[in-house]
């Protein structure tokens, strides 16, 4: 008897996993639905296609389209379906105009930006960044006697857009409720965040909240609780919300956010039906408890798991320790595990390391300085967090402490780590293990 599998969601998780099913089930019967046009294509890079760094536009972040789904790997691939109901007992979904029986069911459904109830919210000019579609309205809207560019929020996706709006010559504010830009760095770090974005000639406005926006057709003024001005366009990027509202009256297990409760299977509570990537929850290795951080790396690990399981395999998803990097100008922001926030509110006793450090030799040219930052637990000197921000050689010290935080070493460890050297890339002494022979 064929198997028959049903996956809501075609990008990054929904299609690793389909993609594993099809690789180990030849005769495997598969139906995705998404709700709409594009399948698989690579999120993270719409800001840059926006900022005209991705020189095929935007058909280049399109990973495999919905015809070489069904095509070649013989996938029902649909467009345009919306599921508006799973019945877990009946085994369908069901949307409009259309319902799909399952033996085996994943939700991939992702998150949507957050837009709250402000006056004026419908106006045109406002934009969320998450689909291509969303991308294609934003630089149609970008070329259309657009000066000056409001943006709501200090997170990835904020900070990108403005960067890449700088660099298309346009006026930028940004406008954060909190105290800082990048709320997942300490306020110490994120100073450094903020001078860059004021040399590049951002105007920030923290502990500020948006009112609404004002305009006949179109936006033509934002208000906030202390002040209103001129605004030709409007980003808001103030975070998303796991795509999980049409779940409520069939029994999943909802995390307090709304993301889905799943096992290190990818199994929910209810019996052949799994989940993965932004409506789902991810298990944090450090902080040993379910988690919500929705990133593409995250959402192609856990499709490949559900896959592999929902195909008759036993795999298990390893967990996260909160790793991600960003390009913000000339500067490159990294961070893994907990900050300091986070590490207080899980009220683990915390030792902080900061060092300033040359990225390689000072006398070879082109040293650059690194700002680093490693959180350790006190009594047993366990790494719990690291932050880096520079211009150079961020990434290569960010992914060593992800793989330390991974197996839970110690400061102590670092030190005896073999990392490569040459005076080009490196000091004899690491800037991570020279940052952690400084401690107390």
């Amino acid at each position: 008897m064929t198997m028959k599998y049903v996956i809501i969601g075609g990008d990054a998780a929904g299609m690793s996993a389909a993609m594993q099913i099809v690789r180990r089930n030849k005769d495997a019967d598969v139906t995705t639905l998404e709700m709409g046009e594009y399948y698989s294509y690579a999120q993270c890079g719409l800001p840059y296609a926006v900022g005209g760094l991705v020189k095929g536009g935007l058909d280049d972040l399109v990973a495999r389209d919905v015809e070489t789904f069904r095509s070649k790997y013989g996938i029902d691939a649909r467009v345009n379906h919306e599921v508006t109901h799973v019945d877990t007992e009946k085994k369908l979904v069901s949307g409009k105009d259309f319902s799909v029986p399952y033996d085996k069911l994943l939700i991939a459904t992702g998150a949507s930006p957050i837009v709250p109830d402000w006056d004026g919210a419908d106006l045109d000019g406002i934009h969320t960044v998450k689909t291509i579609p969303d991308t294609e309205a934003v630089i149609k809207d970008m070329h259309n006697d657009t000066h000056h560019i409001a943006v709501i929020g200090g997170g990835y996706i904020g900070l990108e857009m403005a960067e890449n709006f700088v660099e298309q010559g346009k006026k930028v504010t940004m406008i954060e409720r909190g105290p800082q830009l990048a709320g997942i760095f300490d306020q110490e770090m994120a100073n450094l965040i903020h001078e860059e974005a004021e040399k590049h000639g951002v105007k920030l406005l923290f502990n500020e909240e948006v009112k609404g926006f004002k305009g006949d057709s179109r936006v033509e003024e934002i208000v906030t609780d202390k002040q209103s001005f001129k605004v030709d366009m409007v980003i808001v990027a103030i975070g998303v919300k796991p795509n999980t509202h049409f779940l409520e009256d069939c029994g999943v297990h909802l995390h307090e956010n709304g993301a889905i409760q799943v096992n290190g299977y990818m199994e929910t509570n209810i019996p052949d039906v799994y989940a993965a990537g932004d409506c789902a929850t991810q298990y944090h290795r450090i902080k040993e408890h379910d988690d919500f951080i929705p990133l593409g790396t995250h959402a192609n690990k856990q499709g490949r798991i559900a896959g592999l399981n929902m195909a008759g395999d036993s795999r298990t998803f390893k967990g996260i320790v909160g790793t991600s990097i960003m390009k913000f100008f000339s500067l490159t922001l990294g961070r893994t595990g907990l900050s300091l926030r986070e590490a207080e509110e899980l009220r683990i006793p915390t030792e902080i390391v900061d060092a300033e450090i040359p990225h390689h030799a000072t006398y070879y040219p082109g040293s650059e300085i690194l700002t680093i930052r490693l959180m350790y637990q006190r009594h047993t000197e366990q790494l719990l967090g690291a932050q880096i921000i520079g211009k150079e050689g961020v990434d290569k010290r960010i992914d060593v402490l992800a793989t330390a935080l991974y197996h839970k070493m110690t400061m102590e460890d670092l030190e005896n780590l073999d990392l490569a050297y040459a005076p080009p890339y490196n000091g004899v002494w690491d800037p991570i293990q020279q940052a952690s022979r400084r401690r107390g």
